[in-house]
């Protein structure tokens, strides 16, 4: 098959996306970078000769009404791929995420110390937020991963699809995926309250019917892990709350001060060395000070508690960027296009005492020492 070989490429190169658009040839997403594959230009129909291949008749009658389809393609009894159909100018188009072979350790995913702490909570309700492509699913599999190895829970999992298949170690490990196990979020989320858990994670929290269950979930004394789409820990609560009416809200601002543990926001960013990403993350933990905040609307404040909050796991994205330039993880321009104050980004840098400076430099020195010339270049250098 077509999209096998593809596959198999995209793991040589490390690549974790494929792109099949008509017009140009195959594509790979590798380190965030969009790069052609060395082969004549798709045509339309080759595109869709590739999906009839791989999907069951009731599959293409699907993708016809529906006009796009999500599913899981196995290969030799295993996840491979997240495969998405949809159309362009009137013609059938392929992206298919490439699945991991396992489940990484906190060290390779370089998550914060505070992530080794979500497997052990009892209830309430853990966010990880970010753009698409940011790693979410992958934090939450590290997390469920963690729990199913050391705990003796039933974890069910809501997924569309599913990306990675948890085997049962010492847990229970129940994943449902959308359209072939349930319809949709709400309505699968519903039915897992009915199925004795102890953890519900949801793959992505995209309505009001799955956020409203979701807090009730939480409310009862369920630990509920999901995602969303919010680009910062802050934004993940006027989300949540910004779904509901203007008369509902007073009581939802109650239900996630009460449920809230964590919010984990996520951002993959591009080496210094040129090669590869790394992860940089904004923690906000509940503390008495952030159950009162998101009680009374003053969202705008957890800011400043996450810039003072480090002894309880807490950091802002900039000072996750911050660190990660002084040790040369990353370049000075890298830290502030994403900083949220791209200005204080500065101050932090030129204001810290010559002793900093001076370690900063050395480190980024020391990481691209063992560089070649060329992927200085391609640093900036």
């Amino acid at each position: 098959m077509i999209l096998n070989s593809l596959l198999e490429r995209a793991k040589q190169i490390g690549a974790s996306d494929i792109h099949l658009v008509a017009g140009v040839p195959p594509a790979f997403r590798v380190d965030g970078q969009i790069i052609s594959h060395d082969s004549p230009a798709l045509k339309p129909q080759q595109i869709l000769d590739i999906a009839t291949e791989i999907l069951t008749p009731s599959q293409l009658a699907a993708l016809e009404h529906n006009r796009e389809l999500c599913f899981s393609l196995f290969k030799d009894g295993a996840r491979a791929s997240r495969v998405t159909l949809y159309y362009s100018a009137g013609s059938v188009e392929i992206a298919a995420r490439v699945s991991e072979e396992r489940v990484r350790s906190i060290r390779d995913l370089n998550l914060p110390p505070f992530v080794e702490s979500i497997p052990k909570m009892t209830r309430g309700l853990v966010i990880v937020t970010g753009p698409t492509g940011t790693g979410k699913t992958t934090t939450l599999n590290y997390i469920i991963d963690h729990m199913n190895s050391s705990r003796r829970l039933k974890i069910v999992t809501i997924e569309d699809p599913v990306e990675y298949t948890h085997k049962h170690k010492k847990s229970l490990v129940v994943q449902q995926e959308i359209g072939l196990d349930a319809h949709s979020f709400g309505k699968a989320l519903v039915c897992s309250l009915r199925l004795d858990p102890d953890v519900i994670v949801i793959g992505e929290m995209r309505d009001l019917e799955t956020i409203s269950t979701a807090l009730v979930a939480a409310e009862t004394g369920h630990l509920v892990l999901a995602t969303l789409h919010t680009p910062d820990a802050a934004g993940s609560v006027d989300r949540i709350i910004g779904v509901f009416s203007v008369q509902q809200r007073e009581q939802i601002r109650m239900q996630l001060a009460n449920t809230l543990q964590a919010v984990i926001a996520q951002k993959l960013l591009p080496r210094a060395s040129g090669k590869g990403r790394t992860l940089a993350c904004e923690i906000l933990t509940t503390t008495t000070a952030v159950r009162s905040h998101i009680r009374e609307g003053d969202v705008f404040k957890l800011y400043s508690i996450m810039q003072t909050g480090q002894g309880r796991g807490m950091q802002t994205m900039d000072a996750a960027l911050f660190e990660q330039y002084q040790r040369g993880i990353i370049t000075y321009e890298t830290a502030v296009e994403n900083a949220a104050y791209p200005e204080n980004m500065h101050r932090g840098y030129y204001g810290a005492s010559t002793q900093m400076r001076t370690s900063a430099q050395s480190q980024r020195q020391g990481t691209r020492a063992g560089t070649s010339k060329d992927e200085r270049v391609a640093a900036g250098d």
